[in-house]
């Protein structure tokens, strides 16, 4: 099957970085696009991300090879009865949502099976809307597919061929298996984010000291306690039980910890916290080192600069002679567990080599984690 139409039910973040990335690598297919944001829409129609704008739904906006539903999850129900009328034979429909179930449950009580591919993306960003839209948002993250039993080869096929071709990783997954994994490592360590963090802030001085020196150690674990609140509410209504189930088995952990700290210095506990600590450090540095996630990789360096008028500035301008775009820089004023005054984000990671050979060259000491 051949996609020359793609139709988007919502141009948010997701909605928006799949479309710029669709039509970035295949500029000959037409986008259409619905949403109840007129702005959003002309700011599509005029960056060039989508040909033709829906204010409102009409017969005219089924007529595609490839239908996204990327409006929020609560408006999946009355979505779908809309879509159930209009939607052609041989229209791939699919979805975005990081919970499937739900979805699925609804596509086979409404008989749209046939044509059903569950679609999520393993990216995101703490920032939301179409504004913040970018293609390369999916580069190298598992784009993961849950195509029901009766959805045939060729347009499995088609779908999976257009996600590789945006540069994301197909997979495909039972919807079930879904949602489970996803629980694990996606839903539960946005609550512990959040918990800990409210934590920290329920327990913080007068002062504010805590959030004062909060270091890189703490920011890394809890930057997605930044995402959308309402999304996440959501997903925890929609993925509840594998949620709830997963958490018990985490606070049991925590509860075992708790006991163990408080044998000590017996031997027993001893080697308990010292496995503890080496057991998931063997674990988690044999994950692959890319951006195929939900938590994107970050392309930073931290470098060596002299507490003087001008330093940073110089810094800026040696990179940016050479077309180097800097995504943020900042002081480093915590500097626990990491070396460096100073730390530069890049877009990427080859303008992270090549900023870290050029400075190395006019004498600055880098520090890179990888």
């Amino acid at each position: 099957m051949d996609i020359t139409t793609c139709a988007f039910m919502g141009l948010g973040l997701i909605g928006g970085s799949i479309a710029k990335a669709v039509k970035k690598a295949k500029p000959h297919i037409q986008i259409k696009a619905f949403d109840i944001n007129r702005q959003t829409l002309l700011l599509a129609m005029e960056e060039g991300t989508i040909d033709e704008a829906y204010p409102s739904l009409s017969p005219d906006f089924f007529q595609c090879d490839i239908l996204f539903l990327c409006a929020p999850v609560s408006k999946n129900d009355e979505n779908l009865k809309n879509i159930k009328d209009y939607i052609q034979k041989g229209c791939i429909l699919t979805d975005v949502g990081s919970v499937k179930s739900a979805i699925h449950e609804v596509i086979a009580k409404e008989g749209l099976e046939s044509c059903f591919i569950g679609g999520h993306p393993m990216a995101g960003s703490e920032k939301t809307g179409y504004e913040n839209s970018n293609p390369l948002l999916l580069e190298n993250a598992y784009y993961i597919l849950t195509p029901t039993e009766y959805v045939s080869k060729d347009l499995l096929n088609s779908y999976k061929e257009l996600v590789a071709s945006f540069g994301a990783i197909p997979l495909i997954l039972d919807y079930k298996e879904h949602d489970y994994i996803t629980a694990a490592v996606s839903h539960l360590p946005h609550i512990i984010a959040s918990s800990l963090v409210n934590l920290v802030k329920d327990s913080d001085t007068e002062k504010g000291l805590m959030k004062l020196i909060a270091a890189g150690g703490f920011k890394d674990i809890t930057r997605i306690a930044s995402s959308s609140p309402v999304m996440w509410q959501q997903i925890c209504m929609t993925n509840t039980e594998n949620i709830r189930n997963l958490l018990d088995d985490y606070i049991s952990s925590l509860i075992r910890i708790r006991d163990e700290l408080n044998s000590l210095p017996a031997a027993p506990s001893v080697d308990f916290i010292y496995s503890l600590f080496d057991t998931a450090k063997n674990y988690r540095d044999s994950f692959p080192n890319a951006s195929s996630g939900p938590i994107k990789k970050v392309y930073d360096i931290h470098l060596e600069v002299p507490d003087e008028a001008g330093s940073i500035a110089r810094t800026s301008v040696i990179l940016a002679k050479h077309r180097i775009s800097i995504k943020n820089i900042g002081i480093m004023h915590n500097r626990e567990f990491e070396e460096g005054a100073l730390r530069i984000e890049f877009y990427d990671e080859a303008s992270r080599q090549s900023a870290i050979k050029l400075l190395e060259n006019n004498n600055y000491t880098i520090y890179t984690a990888g």
